[in-house]
């Protein structure tokens, strides 16, 4: 009886990781998800990185124009992109520059998230 007791507890306790979010999940790159897309083929996660960062960086010249247009349509680009590579913070602030035209913080807050991304792929290519 103690020992159904013991496994009823260890069943109906919290995860080990209730304690925040997953490490993955507050990196720049996610990289479980970047595995799943690239179905954990190493080289290619370095190659889709290396032009997600071309691409984001074009973007990033297309927002700064301040064309309306070309704003709207760059962060909409960065967006997805972002997305399927798992830089979801850059995802994030590009969404929210693609539905309200972005203010100078918001430009600002997704060129931090471009370069803190970019820094991180830089350092995964080095390893």
């Amino acid at each position: 009886m103690a020992a159904q007791m013991a496994a009823l507890n260890i069943v109906f306790e919290a995860p080990d990781n209730a304690k925040g979010p997953c490490p993955s999940k507050v990196r720049p790159i996610d990289l479980v998800h970047l595995a799943k897309q690239t179905m954990g083929d190493k080289t290619l996660e370095i190659e889709v990185l290396q032009m997600f960062a071309r691409q984001a960086r074009a973007c990033l010249q297309d927002i700064a124009s301040g064309e309306a247009v070309r704003v709207g349509a760059a962060a909409h680009r960065l967006k997805g992109a972002a997305s399927s590579v798992g830089a979801f913070r850059v995802s994030q602030t590009a969404e929210v520059i693609e539905a309200t035209g972005g203010d100078a913080g918001t430009m600002a807050a997704l060129g931090a998230a471009v370069l803190d991304a970019e820094n991180f792929i830089l350092k995964l290519c080095r390893g």
